[in-house]
């Protein structure tokens, strides 16, 4: 790969013609139109999301003279050029002169680029920037671009996917589930954690649809010049959990419901009994864990385990444990009731402490408490196989 310094291109000619389009993956350009600020293997801007702080100090680097870093571009052609790193600080430049955010001067108000004095306009135009024009292969540019860590924000896993196989079923993919403006994101907000401009979206799509292969599945659709699949899928599990669990409940983010659905979309279920359920277990103060109340519901309200239901305290475990065995030594019998009614070697044998588990006589999934009358002790093996029976 050849790599060639430029040290004469400005702020002004980088923000020659910038255009910035709020439809993140479209229409970020510069260099009066050679240069894309954004190529699809890119990641969305994401400098404005923590309030504008990154993208603030950009401007303000500038005007103090503090250097701003290498930049890179890739020469696609004569005449065409893209960025390579450096897409988050030339669009925070590109925004911060097309008015489309102010910062706090040094007076503390609020200062855009228009109402700014003309020797700070000057400033920022004037500034050069350190540009290295790289040409190399496909493969070439995008290992280097793997390895480049931007500005301090490490690229996540889907962004990489991104760049390594970039092409029409990225940049559709992109347009759909990584694009702020659109109207579904609140909904997908419910059930998906993460934000939009890190992939967050469109990486649940596609471990979804791909059952957890994403790399496999975006290798095989990448030159695809449609996503219906993606899309299709992704709607499904979305509308399924929607229509089963009629209320949203925060527990319900970041869970994984591709894996739910596959299990248990094929089933019926009653969204008003659900709810009904739902709302019993989020009342009851034996539930530790209300992310497992999901996966509980659907199915079948058999796996206390997911629930992580409040065990019995120390106290009362070893006073059921001396309860039973002071009895069962009387008896001649073991002290776990499940062993002393069998017919294998452990019938009589008294289990140490160490070696059984409390849990409740009337299992708590059908109502029993758990208090000191609802416990007993039992050896590992059968407390371990008991269930809700």
């Amino acid at each position: 790969m050849k790599t060639i310094l430029k040290t004469h291109i400005t702020v002004k000619d980088i923000c020659e013609g910038f255009v910035y389009n709020k439809l993140e993956g479209k229409g970020l350009f510069g260099l009066a139109g050679k240069l894309t600020i954004q190529p699809e293997y890119q990641r969305n801007y994401i400098y404005a999301s923590d309030g504008g702080k990154r993208e603030m100090a950009v401007i303000e680097s500038v005007l103090k003279e503090y250097p701003i870093g290498l930049i890179y571009f890739n020469k696609v052609s004569a005449d065409n050029l893209e960025v390579l790193d450096g897409q988050q600080r030339i669009t925070s430049l590109g925004r911060f002169i097309t008015d489309k955010f102010a910062i706090v001067d040094e007076n503390g108000l609020q200062q855009n680029f228009s109402g700014m004095a003309k020797d700070k306009k000057d400033k920022i135009l004037e500034t050069k920037l350190l540009i290295y024009e790289c040409e190399g292969t496909e493969s070439q540019i995008k290992e280097w671009f793997k390895t480049i860590n931007i500005a301090g924000v490490p690229l996540v896993p889907q962004e990489l996917l991104n760049a390594i196989y970039s092409g029409p079923f990225v940049t559709l993919g992109k347009e759909e589930f990584s694009n702020s403006q659109n109207s579904n994101v609140q909904k997908w907000s419910a059930y998906i954690k993460g934000s939009v401009d890190r992939q967050a979206f469109f990486e649940r799509a596609l471990d979804w649809v791909s059952k957890g292969s994403i790399d496999d599945y975006m290798s095989r659709h990448r030159k695809n010049t449609n996503i219906k699949e993606l899309k299709t899928y992704f709607s499904s599990v979305i509308d399924w959990v929607s229509s089963v669990f009629t209320d949203v409940e925060s527990e319900m983010c970041g869970l994984e419901w591709g894996r739910l659905y596959e299990e248990h979309h094929k089933k019926s279920y009653d969204p008003a009994k659900v709810s009904k359920i739902v709302q019993k277990l989020y009342g009851d103060p034996y539930v530790k864990n209300r992310k497992g109340i999901f996966e509980y519901v659907l199915g079948g309200s058999k796996d206390t385990r997911l629930l992580d239901v409040r065990v019995f305290d120390e106290a009362t475990k070893r006073s059921a444990y001396a309860s039973q065995t002071k009895t069962a030594k009387a008896k001649g019998k073991s002290n776990c009731p499940d062993c002393a009614i069998g017919h294998d070697a452990n019938k009589n044998k008294i289990w140490s402490f160490n070696e059984m588990e409390a849990d409740h006589v009337s299992a708590w999934s059908k109502g029993g408490k758990t208090t000191a009358e609802n416990c007993e002790m039992l050896c590992i093996r059968h407390n371990r196989a008991k269930g809700n029976r």
